[in-house]
C-alpha cells in the first residue's frame, strides 16, 4: 500500500528519466499518505496508442470517472 500504475503511450525513457519519475511519484505518495517509501509500489505500463481507448480510456477514465481527481482536457 499504496500502488501507482502509470499507463502511457510507448516511448523510450532513459534510465535517468525513469528513475526521476519514480522518485518524484514515490516522494509525492509518501508525503500525501505519510507512509514509508518501502511500502510504495510503482508500475510503468506502456499501452499502444491504438489500444488506448479499449484498455485505458473507456474502462479507467470514462467508466471510473467518479474516482478521477484530474481529468484529461479532451
Amino acid at each position: 500500500m499504496p500502488h501507482v500504475n502509470i499507463k502511457y503511450f510507448p516511448l523510450p525513457l532513459s534510465d535517468e528519466q525513469e528513475s526521476a519519475l519514480v522518485a518524484a511519484v514515490s516522494g509525492a505518495v509518501r508525503d500525501a499518505f505519510g507512509c514509508d517509501e518501502g511500502v510504495i509500489s510503482i508500475a510503468l505500463e506502456p499501452v499502444a496508442e491504438e489500444e488506448w481507448n479499449g484498455l485505458v480510456y473507456v474502462p479507467e477514465i470514462v467508466e471510473r470517472r467518479h474516482l478521477l481527481r484530474k481529468t484529461p482536457n479532451y
